[in-house]
Order: C-alpha cells, then structure tokens, then sequence
C-alpha cells in the first residue's frame, strides 16, 4: 500500500470488515473456503449494485463499483472458460437422463461447479444444454 493507491486500499478494507463479520458470526476463524465465500459474496454485490447503478444512470457509480468488483476479483481463483463451462455441465447433466427438470438440472450443476463459475454462468449454460437436448 505504499503506491497510495486509495481506492484498493478502501476496498480491500471493506472485504476484511466483511471477514471480521463473518468470523464474529462463526466464533471462530474462518477457513480458506469460507473467505473465498465471503470475496465471492462481495464480488456479487458490486455486480448487483452495478446493476442499479446502470437503471438509475449513475456511470460515476457504475466506474467506482467496477474497479471495486475488478480488485475483489483479484483475490478470487480464475473462473472456467466459456468452452469448459458447456462441457462440465453436459458432463453434471449426463446421469440424469435425457429430459431433466431444470432445477434438478442447476441443483447437478452447482454441485459440480459452485466454486469454478459463478452462478448466473452455471445457469445460463444449463439453460442452454437444456435447450439443446429438447428439440
């Protein structure tokens, strides 16, 4: 921290307050998975709040929610490929026949995958196989 770099400092701060939380929470320390919980959840703020901030045309806010969501994502393992993602997913699907329920599908699908991808790509390639194995 010694380039001064304000924003990263200030955000990386708000993800170790959200850890305090957690830990608090818990009573006791948090493992290596639960703080990778706690940076997914706020890298999943920062997309919703970019959200809204894009509804309500606020591009200043969307710019600082941004870099904000990019530093988190720093500290995160990379996500799976697109190509990989319909691959582990047709793989997740297989045992469960040819016609499976979609919640039964994402239910398989997250098991799988909830730590590699994030959730709205795990749902959108699940949408997809589906949509592919019904004619």
């Amino acid at each position: 921290m010694k380039a001064r770099d304000t924003e990263r400092l200030l955000t990386l701060r708000m993800a170790i307050s959200a850890m305090n939380y957690r830990r608090i929470e818990r009573n006791g320390q948090l493992s290596d998975e639960e703080q990778l919980d706690v940076m997914r959840k706020q890298v999943k703020q920062r997309e919703d709040s970019i959200t809204e901030f894009k509804r309500g045309n606020r591009e200043d806010l969307v710019d600082k929610e941004t870099r904000e969501r990019e530093i988190l994502k720093l500290y995160l393992p990379a996500e799976m490929d697109s190509a990989a993602l319909v691959a582990a997913v047709t793989e997740a699907l297989a045992p469960l026949g040819p016609d499976p329920q979609f919640g039964a599908a994402m239910k398989a699908a997250m098991a799988a995958l909830k730590d590699k991808a994030s959730g709205k790509a795990i749902q959108e390639a699940v949408r997809a196989a589906l949509e592919k194995k019904t004619p």
